[in-house]
């Protein structure tokens, strides 16, 4: 699957937006990909995950033994392409801010690979990554349905993406004149 594929998809599901959005990551963006537009259409996730599944085949050599997925909106992605790779599903969640495996136990060097809906600065896959090792967990690789940075964002382990879609994204401070024009939402689940 290519990423006009991929973003095909979205368009299907209505899930790219036009307008001032303020990113999980705190920057500002012209374009939105409101996963969960994909997301409430299992034929849809199923579609992406499977894909991405295979790429992550492809991509990363060795054995896996756990998918893990940081809450929100990794745990959709997580669990689905943890099915299609035969390996158990997980999820990191926020506790005072800060990622934790609440739920769940690994086993000291289980080999994980980080599933993550959009990745744009890559914050959630790095504090998910420090969540892990500090379990003792290695974490041989992430991988995301769209990667908004096109290959620019370092998460620190190696980032398999589905699909490459650069998106201008600003500070706050350095919006252009039409984007600043037009007031901001909020559609992303950071503070959840």
């Amino acid at each position: 699957m290519n990423t006009n594929q991929v973003l095909d998809i979205f368009r299907e599901a209505g899930a790219v937006l036009e307008g001032h959005f303020i990113l999980t990551s705190g920057l500002r963006s012209p374009v939105f990909l409101q996963k969960a537009r994909v997301f409430m259409h299992a034929d849809k996730t199923e579609r992406l995950c499977r894909a991405l599944a295979a790429k992550i085949r492809a991509e990363v050599p060795g054995k896996i033994d756990y998918v893990v997925g940081p809450a929100i909106g990794g745990i959709i992605p997580a669990y689905e392409t943890s099915r299609h790779l035969g390996v158990p599903a997980v999820w990191v969640e926020r506790e005072n801010g800060v990622f934790r495996l609440r739920r769940f136990e690994l086993e000291k060097g289980a080999r994980v690979v980080i599933v993550e809906d959009i990745v744009t600065t890559g914050l959630s896959i790095r504090e998910t990554i420090d969540c892990l090792r500090a379990l003792g967990a290695e974490v041989v690789a992430a991988a995301c349905i769209v990667d908004r940075s096109a290959g620019k964002t370092d998460v620190g382990v190696p980032l398999v993406a589905l699909a490459e879609y650069e998106v201008p994204a600003y500070p706050v401070d350095q919006l252009p004149p039409e984007l600043a024009a037009i007031p901001a939402t909020k559609p992303g689940s950071r503070n959840i």
